[in-house]
């Protein structure tokens, strides 16, 4: 199958959209953040319906479209903890269970030479949920006429990364002990 696809150029779109994020964010455009910010959304949704419906699923995709996540709500929370938009604990669970999964990840592709390791319900709404909180923040500055809900979704962004990290951590155990 061919690996330059529509589903793999819209996840190295928001791979590249990610420094124009930075310099947005960096130099006070926050509307022009958000506009990059929701084309990386958009080209995220897009890219998983085109490889479903054109079933054009990749093992690079597979491995690409959740590093491109990963980039882009580590960048964000890295960036919103520095600039007090949201708390610095948040961001240090967050990176700390990218570091977590990615170790195991690495240590059951050793022991089993299995390259992906399929994400689970839990671990799909922990990304949903850090996309929505780093959305929110975004729309907040740029409006400020949303509900005060930031709390909140810092607390459940939290208890679900927490609850995914250890999710993941069962799951590759039990993959690396059967093997």
């Amino acid at each position: 199958m061919n690996t330059f696809n529509i589903p793999n150029s819209l996840t190295i779109l928001r791979i590249v959209l990610i420094p124009g994020f930075v310099i947005a964010l960096e130099y006070g455009r926050y509307d022009i953040a958000l506009y990059l910010f929701a084309a990386a959304a958009v080209s995220d949704a897009l890219d998983g319906l085109f490889a479903r419906l054109k079933e054009q699923k990749t093992q690079l995709g597979a491995i690409l479209d959740p590093l491109a996540d990963k980039f882009m709500l580590v960048t964000s929370f890295i960036l919103y903890a520095s600039y007090g938009w949201v708390p610095k604990w948040l961001t240090i669970i967050v990176i700390a269970r990218d570091a977590v999964v990615v170790t195991g990840w690495a240590v059951v592709y050793l022991m089993t030479h299995r390259l992906i390791l399929a994400p689970s319900y839990i671990g799909k709404a922990a990304i949903f949920i850090q996309f929505m909180t780093v959305c929110y923040v975004l729309l907040n500055i740029n409006y400020g006429l949303l509900p005060g809900i930031k709390t909140f979704l810092i607390w459940l962004t939290a208890l679900l990364v927490v609850a995914s990290g250890l999710h993941y951590v069962y799951r590759e155990l039990k993959i690396a002990s059967e093997k």
